[in-house]
């Protein structure tokens, strides 16, 4: 796919100078291992741990691009599915060993569409920028948290037995407040980080 500004994945390793589904494979398969080391970086907590997998997710779209981004977090996502342990905690499956669904299921279905719609920012020159990369950052975690939200909602209604509105308060206040400031600070140096690869680059 034609883009406005080339992804830094584009950059570091054109499209046209090999088989490029190859090459996607290739990186999707490098993504999804990145996401599932960062996922075990965390600190434990009840129902979602804080991890660094957010990061690696935000940082896959914008360094690959809308299209190869999203299919990278598919491809974790599946992985996960079949049962390999690359969620968090070495988690593998969607179900926990009780045989109930896991709480976190949205968030991974809000990880593809993160990494879309930074990825797609991206292609759009986002990254150059410390400020417009640390909007798409943020963005894409406010995406991210939607299903994730919303699954999580629905978990403690289902299973816990909780009423809407309880289940709406303890879903915002374990599964978003606690990771806020986190979740700043990851934009922060993820901007820093694509704006700096950009001008290292451009140098050379």
């Amino acid at each position: 796919m034609n883009t406005a500004s080339p992804t830094l994945a584009n950059r570091l390793w054109p499209a046209a100078s090999s088989n490029q589904l190859l090459r996607a494979a290739l990186l999707a398969i490098l993504g999804s291992a990145l996401v599932a080391i960062c996922a075990q970086v965390s600190i434990p907590m009840v129902p979602v741990p804080m991890t660094l997998q957010t990061l690696a997710v935000l940082l896959i779209g914008g360094a690959y691009g809308g299209r190869l981004g999203a299919a990278t977090l598919v491809l974790y996502a599946l992985e996960g599915a079949a049962g390999l342990p690359v969620f968090a905690n070495l988690q593998a499956g969607l179900f926990l060993p009780t045989g109930e669904i896991i709480a976190t299921g949205g968030y991974i279905v809000g990880f593809v569409i993160a990494a879309g719609l930074v990825g797609w920012l991206a292609e759009r020159g986002w990254d150059r920028s410390i400020a417009k990369m640390f909007t798409a950052m943020l963005l894409g975690a406010v995406v991210l948290y939607v299903p994730g939200l919303i699954w999580l909602t629905a978990w403690l209604i289902v299973l816990k037995g909780m009423t809407l509105s309880a289940a709406t308060i303890v879903a915002f206040s374990s599964g978003l407040i606690p990771f806020v400031w986190g979740d700043l600070l990851k934009a922060a140096l993820a901007a820093m980080a694509f704006t700096a690869a950009w001008h290292l680059l451009g140098r050379r």
